[in-house]
């Protein structure tokens, strides 16, 4: 990804594969997370642009301002896009990102998660929010996740296990939708 993408022929269908960027394989769990950009009346919302942009399978970013020691992954950019087709669905094949320290307090570790950023018709209209997985034992001690008080909004945040989606030998599957507005809008993060 060079930078921002307007249209069909600025986003190549291999960019929302993760796990094809390199030459090797990238360590970890390989996924399929696929879900809808709905409105909040539930109409899809066709033609967007939905970035992600996660850990590796050891909780580490490839950034410089990450300082987990945690291995940096050769096979992994930890980056992907893809546009919405015209019934408002996404797909990317990735791997499932590590949980990683972070200095927020004593012994705190954030749960394994996925950035989304979805834009409308343009980039005043950026959306950024996080996707979880399921279980995860570190959502009690979340500062992000907890500071959602409604129990019904953070459960918007986590992914669902997709048996149909999970390929046979190859990847566990994954749903999860993301309401733009509305009261069932997907939490999101609050502009800076």
């Amino acid at each position: 990804m060079r930078g921002p993408c307007f249209g069909d022929s600025d986003v190549d269908a291999a960019d929302a594969d993760l796990t094809a960027q390199h030459p090797g394989e990238p360590i970890g769990e390989r996924i399929v997370v696929t879900g809808r950009i709905l409105d909040g009346d539930g109409r899809p919302v066709r033609r967007q642009l939905v970035e992600i942009w996660q850990a590796n399978a050891s909780g580490r970013y490839i950034h410089q301002r990450d300082q987990h020691p945690a291995p940096l992954d050769p096979n992994f950019t930890g980056a992907g896009r893809c546009l919405t087709d015209d019934d408002g669905c996404y797909r990317f094949t990735t791997i499932k990102p590590g949980p990683y320290p972070w200095r927020n307090h004593h012994n705190a570790w954030r749960p394994a998660h996925i950035h989304f950023s979805v834009f409308g018709s343009d980039f005043t209209q950026r959306m950024i929010t996080q996707m979880y997985f399921p279980g995860d034992p570190l959502f009690s001690l979340d500062p992000i996740y907890q500071s959602i008080t409604d129990q019904r909004a953070r459960d918007r945040l986590v992914a669902s296990y997709d048996h149909d989606i999970t390929s046979h030998e190859w990847a566990t599957g994954y749903r999860w939708d993301v309401v733009l507005t509305g009261p069932a809008a997907t939490p999101c993060e609050e502009p800076r």
